[in-house]
């Protein structure tokens, strides 16, 4: 079942009351912050069927995932955007497990999240599973593995990034 658009084109509430009539229960809370954009909190579980239907269905286009380290949990952060409008859309997946942080990968639905998820997986240490290619991106080589500098608990490494 596709969304069915309004005369005089597509509105944000539409869509969120779409999302949360679709989902129900696994909407945990939406927050419109104004007409250009709203934060859709779900579980991490979820992410992989909530990003199909956002693509699929409401014909939204995936622009780019963020983190957030928030001391108790990470926030990942799925921004989505419908172009004919304007507006943004972002799904909050919020992962309590900080020590080993995971969530199911979307690049099968959309191969673009391919690279923002290797600098998630690098910064925050977040493992996306199903994700085969989470190898460095930005750190360098002599990088210390498990150490994670967007982190709040980050520690500068001690090391001179001026020898070779």
């Amino acid at each position: 079942m596709g969304f069915r658009k309004r005369k005089g084109g597509v509105k944000i509430d539409d869509l969120l009351q779409n999302i949360q009539d679709r989902f129900g229960s696994k909407v945990i809370k939406v927050d419109k912050k104004n007409q250009k954009r709203a934060y859709v909190d779900i579980y991490p579980k979820d992410i992989v069927e909530f990003t199909k239907y956002i693509l699929k269905d409401l014909n939204l286009r995936f622009n780019i995932a963020s983190a957030v380290d928030d001391f108790d949990a990470i926030e990942i952060l799925y921004h989505f955007a419908h172009d004919g409008s304007g507006f943004i859309i972002s799904l909050r997946a919020i992962i309590e497990e900080k020590e080993d942080p995971h969530i199911d990968t979307i690049t099968a639905v959309t191969r673009s999240a391919w690279w923002i998820e290797r600098e998630i997986h690098e910064l925050f240490g977040v493992h996306f599973n199903g994700n085969s290619d989470l190898r460095p991106l930005l750190l360098p080589d002599d990088w210390p593995k498990g150490v994670y500098p967007l982190r709040k608990n980050f520690i500068v490494p001690k090391r001179d990034s001026r020898k070779a």
